[in-house]
């Protein structure tokens, strides 16, 4: 049935017919110049050894662990494509397919077979292949979807009993799990989620077991995903399509995974066609799309298929997910990393290697996180950008990202770096926090802040920048914003409040404390947006104010207050406080011991 020169497909993922490849290459000899096509398969990857070179010629459509090795040999070759394009790839016979080789349930009473975990792009080769040759596995759950594949449409069949390979992810690592609350803070309840395979998966699903009414539209199940289901995390109610049930493509994971996946009505395998495309994953309610990368430039394109001329990985459904993620009402395109390689160095580059695979652009990414926060791209200039992701690279690396901004004008050469950069060990974590029923985002001022605290500036009136900045200002330069938001956090301190809405932020408050000579107290300071006063802004950025001065060991904080600016006044006073006149000055000086 195979004859020289055929295209064989081989089935994707954990169901791979491992004992159809088997007899295949028994009869090795007699084959030439045979090419598969496949997709990313779990477990062992016997027909891309030497041996067979000439004869059985792999074709990869995503190297996986096995095939990067062999095409860097020279034994098999890469095509890259979007994970959406690749059935047209064998309906228009640009990649048309001979022979399919795929895994199958036994068939129920209808003489109907199901594809089991794998529906992708092994739907489209079972409906374009000349022959269709199936290894029958009853250990193959039958699922739900397009899986159905008639018993009359095998030209033969294999009865071969074997269980699934599984993926049982590690145990998430303390920079994965840090990764995973900065993506948290991203999901909005009523969200629809894809969590890619390159993406710290079991850390982020963790991450989000407290969020309410979470949908799931992804080319990749697992159990992370299910974890999700099993918590109540994920409902599927609010979609915006395919209410109630789960959409996905395929799935690897656990033996428990694919046991309850048999018979599951609730789980929809759909071909990648549908399910990776931009306009159907678009559709959904609140599209969050993850993503892993090996590197991401100062730009914000990202690279995911090989460092330099080393080819590794591909596009799989990542830029179909951030795309559509992008063209979706509220949709979150993420691309959540490691800010280092396991060698130490930097992920964040100014600079990818000739050769690099590009699988993002500048323009399709809204957001890159690491385990040091969340760089928001969308809308912002290069100079934006190039500051918001030196901030969450690895602080070894940070002074030369910027040095290499500063040489190519990207940036001004006036921004420098704090002596002391913060890291999440300093206490001062974004957090999410609702006053009065209206949502915000409290954080530390940031270097990428500069151009918000320019807007912050210029909405108060004469009078609020006479009373908070001392003195009469009559502009603030993009120079002195920078000043202000370029703080040594673990010295001094600076937190805002922002009203975040997708990539848009808008400062209304900001808190300050300047440390003293001593080391031991610490003058504050508050600015609050004129339409946001009275809602408890100041007193929540002082309350963490306190709680961070406490753990870093002052003895008080201090200020001198106005006696007109009674609200402010009245805040310090319901602490624990002493005041005193200031020697000529109508000013007020509160003490505020901890």
């Amino acid at each position: 049935m195979v004859r020289p020169g055929s295209r064989l497909f081989i089935g994707s993922y954990a169901a791979a017919p491992l004992a159809l490849i088997e007899s295949l290459l028994t009869q090795a000899a007699q084959l030439c110049d045979v090419e598969l096509v496949h997709h990313y398969t779990l477990g062992r990857t016997p027909w891309i050894e030497q041996p067979l070179d000439g004869r059985l010629n792999a074709n990869s459509l995503y190297l996986g662990p096995g095939l990067r090795e062999a095409a860097a040999a020279g034994r098999a070759d890469y095509t890259p494509t979007f994970g959406f394009e690749i059935p047209s790839l064998f309906r228009h016979r640009v990649l048309g397919i001979d022979v399919a080789l795929l895994q199958v349930t036994p068939p129920d009473k209808a003489g109907m077979c199901s594809l089991g975990v794998t529906c992708d792009i092994t739907r489209a080769a079972v409906d374009t292949a000349g022959l269709v040759l199936a290894q029958v596995n009853p250990r193959l759950p039958r699922t739900s979807g397009e899986t159905l594949v008639e018993w009359s449409r095998l030209a033969a069949h294999l009865t071969a009993e074997a269980p699934l390979p599984e993926f049982i992810a590690p145990p998430p690592t303390a920079t994965e799990q840090r990764i995973a609350e900065y993506v948290a803070l991203l999901v909005d309840d009523e969200s629809t989620l894809r969590i890619g395979s390159t993406a710290p998966a079991a850390a982020i699903a963790a991450a989000l077991r407290e969020h309410q009414n979470l949908g799931i539209h992804s080319d990749r199940f697992d159990d992370a995903l299910l974890g999700l289901i099993e918590c109540g995390a994920v409902t599927n109610k609010r979609k915006g399509q395919h209410k109630g049930e789960t959409i996905v493509a395929y799935a690897v994971g656990s033996a428990r995974l694919y046991t309850w996946l048999d018979g599951n009505r609730k789980v929809l395998f759909h071909p990648s066609d549908y399910v990776n495309h931009p306009a159907t994953i678009a559709l959904n309610q609140r599209m969050v799309a993850i993503s892993g990368a090996q590197q991401v430039d100062l730009t914000g394109q990202v690279a995911n298929d090989g460092g330099g001329p080393h080819l590794d990985g591909g596009f799989g459904g990542q830029t179909d997910f951030l795309r559509g993620a992008a063209l979706c009402p509220e949709g979150r395109p993420i691309i959540a990393l490691p800010s280092t390689h396991p060698d130490g160095s930097s992920r964040l580059v100014a600079d990818f290697a000739p050769g690099s695979g590009i699988v993002a652009t500048r323009g399709d990414v809204h957001y890159v996180v690491t385990e040091y926060g969340i760089a928001t791209l969308r809308g912002r200039s290069i100079r934006e950008r190039a500051l918001a992701l030196v901030q969450v690279a690895h602080p070894d690396h940070r002074a030369d990202l910027l040095a290499v901004a500063n040489a190519r004008r990207w940036v001004p050469v006036y921004e420098k770096l704090p002596a002391t950069v913060t890291t999440s060990l300093d206490g001062i974590c974004p957090q999410r926090v609702t006053l009065q029923k209206e949502p915000y985002m409290l954080r530390p001022l940031q270097p990428s802040d500069e151009r918000r605290l320019q807007e912050f500036f210029y909405s108060h009136t004469q009078e609020t920048i006479q009373s908070r900045y001392g003195y009469m200002l009559s502009r603030m330069s993009r120079e002195r914003a920078f000043e202000l938001v370029n703080v040594d956090q673990s010295r001094d301190l600076a937190l805002a409040l922002l009203e975040v809405q997708g990539p848009r932020e808008v400062i209304h408050a900001i808190g300050r404390y300047y440390l003293d000579s001593d080391g031991r107290r610490a003058e504050v300071a508050f600015v609050t947006r004129e339409t946001r006063r009275h809602r408890g802004l100041a007193r929540t950025l002082f309350e963490r104010m306190r709680a961070i001065a406490r753990e870093r060991g002052l003895s008080a904080l201090h200020a001198q207050v106005l006696p007109e600016n009674e609200a402010m006044l009245g805040l310090f006073c319901s602490y624990k406080h002493t005041l005193a006149r200031v020697a000529g000055s109508s000013a007020v000086a509160v003490e505020l011991p901890l």
